[in-house]
C-alpha cells in the first residue's frame, strides 16, 4: 500500500518528469535550425484549434482625452463574429502631422483590471497599486518614448469579464473564468489562445489603418500572461517585427505540472508533446526577441527561468541571431524591468 501513489498531480509530475517533447532542439548550424522550424512550427500553430469566424471591425470612437502628456482615445471594434473588445491607444503628444510612428501592442496578463494598468489609467481604483507592483505601465510608459501602443481586454479580463460590469455573469461559481472559457472553446475545436490571438490580430488590424501608425514598423509587448500572448501573437503574426516577453521564461515540466501555476489561457493541447517553452520561443527566431527575467519571480523561479533562457540562446546561436536575442536581468520580482525596452523597440522599429 505505501508505495501506491493515490494522487493524480504526482501522477501528471511523473509523466512530465519522464517525457520528452518530440522537438526538443539540439542543433547547432543554420541548416539545422531551420529543418528543425520548418518541422516544428506547422505542428506547434496546429495546437491553437481553429480561430474564431472574423467579422468587419465597425470601429466606433467613443472618447479622446490627454493625460500626462498623452492623447489617449477609447474605441470599440468587433474583433470577431458575435464579440466587440474596447481597444484604448496612448498616442505620444509631440505627434507631427504627415509622420507614421511605430505601434506596440500591448498585452496584459492576469488580474481583475486587463489593460487599464497597462495603458496607465491611475485613475481607476486600484490601479495604482497594479502599476507600482508589477512596473506595469508599460503601454503608457512607451507611448511617452515616441511609440503608438495599443491594448484590448483578453477575454475573461477588464471589461470582458463576464462576472463584472457591464455583463454582471455568476455562472463562474468562484472558478477561474480562463479554465471556463478554456474548456468551451476545445468543445468547439478552438482554445482560448486562437480566440485571443484573433482578436489581437483584428486589433492590429485596425490600428495599422491610422493615418499616424507606421504598418511595417510594429512590435508586442507582455507582462505574464501578457508575455504567453506576446510569444504566440509573434507566432501567428508575421506583420510583428520585434517581441518583448516579460516575466514568462521558464519550463513547463516545472511551472506547469509542479508548481501547477497556469491556467487555461496559456496552453493548447498536446503542446508539450512537441517542444518545451524555450523551444515555443526558439520558434521566433531569427526575430528580434527580448526576455525580461525578474530575479525574485516568485511565479517562474530563477532557476528554471535562467534554463529556459540558456536553452533560447543555443536556438538563437543556430539561427545564426545571436545579436538579436537580448536578455534584461533586474533585481526585481513579477514586474517589468524596463532597462533596455525603449532602446531594443527603438532599434529594431525607428
Amino acid at each position: 500500500m505505501f508505495e501506491r501513489n493515490l494522487s493524480p498531480l504526482s501522477m501528471f509530475g511523473a509523466y512530465a518528469r519522464d517525457f520528452s517533447p518530440q522537438y526538443l532542439f539540439d542543433g547547432q548550424t543554420c541548416e539545422d535550425f531551420e529543418k528543425w522550424k520548418t518541422a516544428a512550427l506547422p505542428r506547434v500553430l496546429k495546437t491553437l484549434g481553429e480561430f474564431p469566424p472574423s467579422a468587419p471591425v465597425n470601429p466606433e470612437l467613443v472618447v479622446e482625452w490627454q493625460h500626462d502628456g498623452l492623447k489617449k482615445q477609447r474605441w470599440y471594434i468587433d474583433v470577431a463574429k458575435n464579440i466587440s473588445a474596447t481597444l484604448q491607444i496612448n498616442f505620444p503628444g509631440n505627434l507631427k502631422s504627415g509622420k507614421k510612428y511605430p505601434a506596440i501592442l500591448c498585452c496584459h496578463g492576469h488580474g481583475e483590471f486587463g489593460k487599464d494598468p497597462v495603458m496607465g489609467n491611475d485613475e481607476v481604483p486600484g490601479v495604482k497599486n497594479d502599476i507600482q507592483t508589477f512596473n506595469y505601465n508599460y503601454g503608457h510608459e512607451m507611448a511617452k518614448a515616441g511609440f503608438i501602443t495599443f491594448a484590448i481586454d483578453w477575454i475573461g479580463f477588464g471589461e470582458r469579464n463576464d462576472s463584472k460590469k457591464p455583463n454582471f455573469r455568476n455562472q463562474d461559481r468562484g472558478r477561474d473564468w480562463c479554465n471556463i472559457y478554456y474548456l468551451q472553446a476545445t468543445m468547439l475545436g478552438m482554445t482560448s489562445l486562437s480566440i485571443n490571438v484573433a482578436h489581437a490580430k483584428a486589433a492590429t488590424g485596425f490600428v495599422c489603418t491610422l493615418p499616424e501608425v507606421n504598418a511595417e514598423k510594429l512590435g508586442v509587448m507582455g507582462l505574464s500572461g501578457g508575455g504567453t500572448m506576446s510569444l504566440w501573437i509573434s507566432l501567428c503574426d508575421d506583420r510583428i517585427k520585434a517581441t518583448e516577453i516579460i516575466g514568462y521564461s521558464d519550463l513547463w515540466r516545472a511551472f506547469l505540472f509542479r508548481d501547477v501555476y497556469c491556467c487555461g489561457m496559456q496552453v493548447a493541447p498536446g503542446l508539450f508533446r512537441l517542444v518545451e517553452l524555450p523551444e515555443l520561443q526558439g520558434l521566433l527566431a531569427p526575430r528580434p526577441l527580448l526576455i525580461d527575467i525578474g530575479i525574485h519571480d516568485q511565479c517562474f523561479k530563477i532557476d528554471t527561468a535562467m534554463a529556459c533562457f540558456k536553452r533560447l540562446q543555443k536556438i538563437y546561436d543556430a539561427a545564426g541571431a545571436t545579436d538579436k536575442l537580448e536578455l534584461d536581468l533586474a533585481n526585481t520580482a513579477h514586474a517589468w524591468c524596463n532597462h533596455k525596452s525603449k532602446k531594443f523597440f527603438g532599434k529594431y522599429l525607428g
